[in-house]
């Protein structure tokens, strides 16, 4: 493998992308088991409740690894991290087409939370590792685009392929995909072994200079109101849009169609411009028009179906936009060294972040004796108070710039 210092460009893209195919994977993985709902709901006899503990187990088993991840996370080689993780990850999503009880599937969902929730933190952080900070932006986008390429093609491709050959198939599928980029993975990314703790030190003194560090908890508060705007409003898109506006179901997947299709390209837009204009001035820049769709989504009252496909797709275009530069400033918030069990925090942190912002976005919004939906606008008043903050917050986190050690 390349030492990351003499990395060459195509040498990089090779990198993105492979961490890109990583994020792909693991978040339609992710995704597919709602809509899977009616499935296995009809299937194993489950009430919503018990549905709904086996879509929450993978978040919860996510956030309690990425916090055990934190201790162990910088004593390892990045690629050699990254393999084991994402083999557990494949072997577990293997086990959740394989399942054939409520039980089992719910073991396997838990195995592919733990070894799936710290991916997504170690893949920010090699990009953090290898990647120069002034090309940070643009490697972001490109990685960020993975979530939109999940919505647009992963999910749609995957209820498809349940449709025709049974629930269990589309786990099968990932699993297959997975050891595809797996080897991939192995061929194309660097180990980063200039980054490699002392194994000699105390786990628990590294997890203290992580959270012991106000500068750390500055990012880690701006990366939480980064996420807790948006999913005070996100999961109440469709029943606003189908019971306020007069939405039908077979019109509800053109507002996730559209805004993924835009925000595939828009997030590498993001990315290249915040190379070149500077991160926190961008980030400042989406997180200020942002407010404008997030204001419009929640207040919107007409049911012209343009309009809607207006407000919603700015909505992904923006909100989702402030992520690639807000993303890049956290990987250099921390001292290198220290990197990987910093994204590991901050990975359960935000997916803590995410389910606190939709239980105040439910307790904003009440039901009319109609059934019509009460107090939406309110999410739009957090999500623009939160948007001050981190207009705000932004500029007081320190970053370390340096470019990456050479092993």
């Amino acid at each position: 493998m390349a030492p990351t210092s003499s990395l060459t460009p195509s040498q990089e893209r090779l990198l993105l992308w492979s961490l890109a195919a990583i994020q792909f994977t693991h978040i339609v993985d992710f995704m597919v088991m709602m809509p899977l709902g009616p499935q296995l709901t009809r299937l194993f006899s489950l009430t919503d409740a018990q549905f709904g503990v086996l879509v929450s187990a993978y978040s919860l088993a996510a956030g309690a690894s990425g916090l055990l991840a934190s201790l162990v996370i910088d004593r390892f080689d990045r690629l050699r991290a990254l393999l084991v993780l994402y083999a557990g990850f494949t072997l577990a999503t293997l086990a959740c087409g394989l399942a054939p009880t409520y039980l089992s599937l719910m073991l396997a969902r838990v195995a592919a939370g733990i070894f799936g929730g710290v991916l997504g933190a170690l893949v920010q952080t090699i990009v953090g590792d290898a990647i120069p900070f002034e090309r940070r932006g643009a490697a972001m986008g490109i990685i960020m685009s993975a979530f939109s390429l999940s919505t647009v093609a992963g999910v749609p491709a995957s209820l498809w392929v349940a449709a025709h050959w049974g629930w269990h198939a589309p786990f099968i599928v990932i699993a297959l995909a997975s050891a595809v980029v797996w080897l991939m993975v192995w061929r194309t990314v660097p180990g980063l072994p200039g980054h490699v703790v002392n194994a000699g030190q105390n786990a628990w003194q590294r997890l203290h200079a992580v959270i012991g560090d106000l500068n750390h908890w500055r990012a880690f508060g701006l990366s939480a109101l980064m996420v807790m705007g948006s999913f005070s409003i996100i999961p109440y898109i469709t029943i606003y849009t189908t019971t306020n506006l007069g939405l039908t179901q077979e019109q509800v997947p053109l507002i996730y169609l559209v805004g993924g299709v835009a925000t595939f390209f828009t997030a590498r837009l993001w990315g290249r411009l915040s190379d070149r204009w500077g991160k926190v001035n961008t980030f400042r820049a989406l997180c200020v028009v942002a407010v404008l769709p997030m204001l419009g989504l929640t207040h919107l009252d007409s049911p012209s179906l343009w309009l809607i496909l207006l407000a919603s797709t700015g909505f992904f275009v923006f909100v989702s936009g402030r992520m690639v530069p807000g993303m890049a400033l956290l990987t250099a918030a921390p001292a290198p060294a220290l990197r990987g069990g910093f994204m590991s925090v901050n990975s359960a942190l935000q997916s803590a972040a995410m389910g606190l912002a939709a239980w105040i976005g439910g307790e904003l919004i009440s039901r009319a004796p109609d059934g019509r939906v009460l107090g939406y606008e309110r999410t739009g008043w957090l999500a623009l108070a939160t948007t001050v903050v981190l207009v705000w917050g932004v500029g007081r986190v320190r970053l370390h710039t340096a470019p990456p050690r050479t092993p």
